[in-house]
């Protein structure tokens, strides 16, 4: 007897809309999403296509009619609802473009909250494109089936965002230097987290001290070897999430 295949199948595209969906609902993709749709994936009237709004889950919805320019679907029933995410926020100095637009990507792949891209003394960068970043989060959620899309936030001044930093809130401090055990600390502060990591160049001793000032602050050490700023983010992030997150 031959198995029941899966549905939605796997290979159905799987897209975030801005509109909220329900049971029975309609909606129209249209522009850059229509021509993956049509032109890349190919689907045409009754295929499936995954839709999530960030609010209520993902939904399967059923193509009615497709062109190049735009395809109406039929959303048909709720396959999950929008997933739990555990409270925690990278707060990473900005890098270098590609080396910022990998740490968006992984963090969003490895289940953080919110980002909050931080403005240090050494920074290469300080701007960041809030669109085009945004855009590299909705494309991770989508690859790795996240429900629920991160939070990014604008980016701030280190000193702002220590002044602004919640009491109830740990803050754990990637730090060159040393710090204590990471895994050891993340098991004492389950949650509400943070997490800080420095710019290409490191952060200066002036920057440290007033990190290590703040009363919520626990300094770790990532290991023996100097680790470049995207590194350090994905680790540290891995090494919560094991420990502590939703891994």
């Amino acid at each position: 007897m031959s198995a029941t295949p899966a549905w939605p199948p796997k290979s159905a595209p799987r897209l975030f809309v801005g509109q909220e969906l329900s049971v029975a609902g309609n909606l129209t993709i249209e522009g850059p999403q229509a021509h993956y749709l049509s032109r890349v994936m190919r689907v045409g009237e009754g295929d499936v296509v995954v839709l999530c709004d960030d609010r209520t889950g993902e939904w399967a919805a059923r193509v009615t009619s497709a062109d190049k320019r735009s395809v109406a679907l039929t959303v048909e029933n709720l396959l999950r609802p929008r997933e739990q995410v555990r409270d925690f926020t990278l707060c990473a100095a900005l890098l270098k473009k590609d080396r910022f637009d990998l740490l968006l990507e992984k963090a969003c792949e490895l289940g953080v909250r919110a980002i909050q891209p931080v403005l240090t003394r050494r920074c290469v960068a300080d701007k960041l494109n809030l669109e085009r970043a945004r855009s590299i989060l909705v494309e991770a959620a989508e690859q790795c089936a996240r429900t629920a899309l991160p939070e990014l936030l604008a980016p701030v001044k280190l000193d702002a965002l220590l002044t602004g930093w919640p009491e109830q809130r740990a803050l754990f401090f990637a730090d060159e230097n040393g710090g204590e055990n990471a895994t050891q600390n993340f098991g004492k502060h389950p949650g509400p987290a943070g997490l800080l990591t420095g710019p290409e160049g490191g952060l200066d001793d002036t920057e440290r001290a007033l990190i290590r000032a703040l009363p919520q602050t626990c300094a770790i050490t990532l290991g023996p070897r100097v680790l470049r700023g995207e590194t350090a983010a994905i680790a540290a992030t891995a090494l919560w999430m094991g420990t502590v997150g939703d891994w």
